[in-house]
C-alpha cells in the first residue's frame, strides 16, 4: 500500500515556507544548540528585498525561486487528530518515499518550500550615533 498524503486543511493550499541561505557560519558564544533559539529579525524593504538583522549586523539579500520545491511532511497515525511535531520530515523530489505495508500511517503536507532568501553579501555592522 503506498503512503497516504493529504492536505492538512481541506480546500486550502498548504502554507508556503522559505529557506534562508547564508554564506558563512553562525557562531554562538556557547556550545548550545541553535534549535528553537532566536537568531534574528527578518524584514522586507518596500521594494521587496529581504533584510536580516542578526545582533548588531544587517544583511541585505534577495529572493529566488527554488529549482525543485521541497515538501514538508508530517508522519502520523490515521487515528491521530493532531500530528506530532517530533515526527516532522522533509522530502524533496529527489527522494523516493518507501512504500509501507503498515496500516494506519499517513503523511500530512505541512508546508511547501518554493523560494529561498539568499544572503551572500557580508554583514554590515549597525552603528548608532547620538547627535
Amino acid at each position: 500500500m503506498p503512503p497516504l498524503i493529504r492536505i492538512e486543511r481541506p480546500g486550502e493550499a498548504p502554507p508556503e515556507w522559505a529557506i534562508i541561505e547564508l554564506q558563512g557560519d553562525l557562531k554562538s558564544r556557547t556550545d548550545a544548540s541553535w534549535q528553537g533559539q532566536f537568531v534574528g529579525d527578518l524584514h522586507y524593504a518596500k521594494n521587496g528585498q529581504p533584510i536580516l538583522i542578526i545582533g548588531h549586523h544587517i544583511l541585505h539579500g534577495k529572493e529566488a525561486k527554488m529549482e525543485k520545491p521541497i515538501v514538508v511532511l508530517v508522519k502520523q497515525n490515521k487515528d491521530e487528530d493532531v500530528p506530532s511535531q517530533s515526527s516532522q520530515t522533509v522530502f524533496d523530489s529527489t527522494f523516493a518515499v518507501e512504500r509501507r505495508t503498515e496500516t494506519g500511517i499517513e503523511y500530512c503536507v505541512k508546508a511547501i518550500v518554493k523560494k529561498k532568501l539568499i544572503f551572500k553579501i557580508r554583514p554590515k555592522p549597525i552603528i548608532v550615533t547620538n547627535t
